[in-house]
């Protein structure tokens, strides 16, 4: 699905498909932190089963108001040990599959809001 945000002052979602999101111009194929100050970062899973507690530490040391976990294809969530440093910053975090997150993500971030999204792309089938 493409996206068309009518005029984006931020880092922008502007598609995704199975195994791909569009941010601005290019096209990713991995797992990727996006966040609404310009933060794009390699998030080194490609599998649920892959995430660590460390993944959401690098999440919490970003420092947004509010990380939006995109889970895959399907809504899976983290389990609560590995919230601990988002909890302990009083970070907010919501999970939900990643097609919703980035619509999310660019509402948010249109908004001013400081929110980081951390887009699970497992490989396409």
């Amino acid at each position: 699905m493409k996206l068309q945000p009518d005029k984006f002052d931020v880092q922008s979602i502007t598609g995704y498909g199975p195994g791909w999101v569009g941010i601005n111009t290019d096209k990713v194929l991995h797992s990727v932190v996006v966040g609404s100050r310009g933060e794009r970062l390699e998030w080194h899973c490609s599998r649920f089963e892959d995430l660590t507690p460390e993944h959401f530490a690098q999440l919490a040391a970003m420092g947004p108001e509010l990380v939006i976990f995109g889970s895959g294809s399907r809504i899976r969530f983290p389990q609560p040990v590995w919230l601990k440093p988002l909890m302990a910053q009083r970070i907010g975090i919501e999970t939900m599959d990643t097609q919703a997150a980035c619509r999310t993500y660019n509402i948010l971030a249109q908004e001013g809001r400081h929110v980081v999204v951390a887009l699970l792309l497992e490989p396409a089938a």
